[in-house]
């Protein structure tokens, strides 16, 4: 099964109520012909939240009266790994956690389990009444742990509050996860590029082909202003410290940096990604991999990128 691609893993969470099934359902509903397979952990002993998503999706496994924000095991695990076994895999994998578990918990099956690549860890937040939830004394803690997690936050309800609301949403978001990219979600809609790559890595010395298809250079990708993408290609190695250093301190929210780099003195091709600040390197298993380039995704202008390029340059060995 390692021999195989891994399987793209989205982790959606957020607190009861807050709007994880609508999100989950708009994205079915665009999917644009794309195999996603659902596992919904619902809390008590009748899932209503499979029952919500299977009216669009015949691919959703339920694990009922869960929680699986303690330990991954259980019914979760036996699930993934009969996903990994599928002769037809999916092409994206999305897991709904319930609204009282810890999504970042789940989503270290991405960096642990070889059969999946973790591409987010969305969390929902309901503009309002995320502030009510974080000064409750039973769930504040919860709360705040689920959106310090969070690769993505995605603000819902936002037709029922005011802009000075959203805002303070967004800016109670970015301070409790300050890595993550915060979206707006107007009708549970968000920009396909969160959950799924929209193209493939470019060849190098395409410059055309870069920006002509797949995801375009200096464009909101996925319909949704503010998502950018861009390629940074070299056969130069990097020092492995400094590149690490330099993801792990990018100066733009990024949703996902991932690609494949040479490091000085090796010879071998290493897989990057990043989510959430979470990184794993690690030597590509793929055959007939030859071609070094790195794909960052996230909410920056084009002054960001230079600044962003420039930080990778200066890890190049």
């Amino acid at each position: 099964m390692n021999a195989r691609a891994p399987i793209p893993l989205v982790v959606v969470g957020g607190y009861l109520g807050a709007g994880k099934t609508t999100l989950l359902n708009r994205l079915l509903a665009d999917a644009q012909g794309c195999r996603i397979a659902v596992l919904v952990n619902d809390f008590g002993a009748v899932n209503i939240d499979a029952a919500l998503v299977r009216a669009r999706s015949d691919d959703v496994i339920e694990l009922e009266n869960g929680c699986i924000c303690c330990s991954i095991g259980g019914r979760l695990a036996e699930a993934l790994v009969a996903i990994a076994a599928r002769a037809q895999r999916p092409e994206l994998l999305v897991i709904e956690a319930s609204g009282v578990s810890e999504p970042q918990r789940i989503a270290q099956v991405g960096l642990l389990d070889p059969a999946f690549r973790l591409n987010a860890v969305l969390v929902a937040v309901d503009v309002t009444s995320v502030h009510d939830s974080l000064r409750d004394p039973l769930v504040g803690d919860m709360v705040r742990r689920q959106i310090a997690g969070a690769s993505v936050v995605a603000l819902t309800k936002a037709d029922l509050a005011g802009a000075a609301a959203v805002a303070r949403a967004a800016a109670t978001a970015a301070g409790l996860a300050p890595h993550a990219t915060v979206l707006t979600a107007r009708r549970g809609e968000l920009p396909l590029p969160v959950f799924l790559d929209a193209g493939a890595l470019p060849a190098p010395g395409s410059a055309a082909r870069l920006d002509g298809s797949g995801w375009q250079r200096g464009a909101a990708a996925g319909g949704h202003a503010g998502i950018r993408s861009f390629a940074y290609q070299t056969h130069r190695g990097f020092d492995k410290a400094r590149l690490r250093h330099a993801l792990a301190s990018a100066p733009v929210r990024l949703l996902r940096a991932k690609g494949l780099v040479r490091f000085d003195g090796d010879p071998r091709l290493h897989e990057v990604h990043l989510v959430a600040g979470r990184m794993r390197l690690r030597p590509a298993q793929g055959a007939g991999l030859r071609d070094p380039a790195l794909v960052f995704i996230g909410a920056f202008d084009a002054a960001a990128e230079a600044r962003l390029r420039a930080c990778i340059e200066a890890a190049l060995a």
